[in-house]
């Protein structure tokens, strides 16, 4: 059995991150061999930075590597499996994610620049938002396990393997926003299959898209692609 390996970088130190953030303790609950952590505490390095530090690693450690936010609330016995199950289904997984991919989308759920919100008929996956079940409130987009063009970035799935093979790597020039979305337009161009797959969860925040760090984000992301 591949192992899963985590990959969550976060401001909090270590102890505080079991003690007090989601995934740290959806994670505790966990004990079983094939699952590690790579934690990244007290963290200011840019996410991008971060996983293709452990992408690179992973070379001579194959593993199913998860990108994952700190605050994440696994639902469930069987979530494990399902990561499993989604890497033989899809290269690149996550849990929500847009079907179709337009000129100057902002975001995997916006359809343009101004943030108006996609087609519901193009997204696929379900997300819960808050800091306990039941959630706060719950976002169904749209059925899973569909292929999808773009993915979010709160939790982000593939094989090392795969990764290595086509020589996908997160853009250093994206340190908290848009690595996600520039992650999906590499792998479109390698070839590679990306899709939502059903893991029940709750998100803990939302997207902050009025910050400077994300306008500037999406100006970078522009002038790389284009579109």
């Amino acid at each position: 059995m591949k192992k899963i390996r985590f990959i969550v970088a976060t401001r909090e130190s270590a102890s505080s991150f079991h003690q007090k953030t989601l995934t740290g303790q959806s994670l505790n609950v966990f004990k079983v061999p094939f699952l590690e952590l790579k934690l990244y505490p007290d963290n200011s390095e840019g996410l991008s930075h971060i996983y293709n530090k452990e992408i690179a690693l992973a070379a001579n450690d194959p593993a199913i590597l998860v990108f994952a936010h700190d605050d994440l609330l696994f639902l469930g016995y069987y979530w494990v499996n399902d990561i499993f199950n989604a890497i033989q289904s899809f290269d690149v997984v996550g849990i929500t994610g847009n079907r179709r991919r337009l000129p100057h989308q902002s975001s995997w759920v916006f359809k343009d620049a101004e943030r108006n919100i996609e087609d519901l008929e193009n997204l696929s996956g379900v997300v819960g938002h808050g800091s306990s079940y039941p959630p706060n409130q719950l976002n169904i987009y749209g059925q899973p396990g569909q292929e999808v063009k773009l993915l979010d970035g709160m939790l982000l799935m593939a094989d090392s393997e795969v990764m290595h093979r086509h020589a996908l790597r997160f853009d250093e020039r994206f340190k908290f926003h848009f690595y996600d979305m520039d992650l999906c337009r590499q792998a479109e161009l390698k070839g590679l299959k990306m899709g939502t797959w059903p893991i029940s969860l709750v998100h803990q925040s939302g997207g902050n898209y009025q910050s400077d760090a994300w306008k500037i984000g999406y100006q970078a992301y522009i002038d790389k692609w284009k579109s």
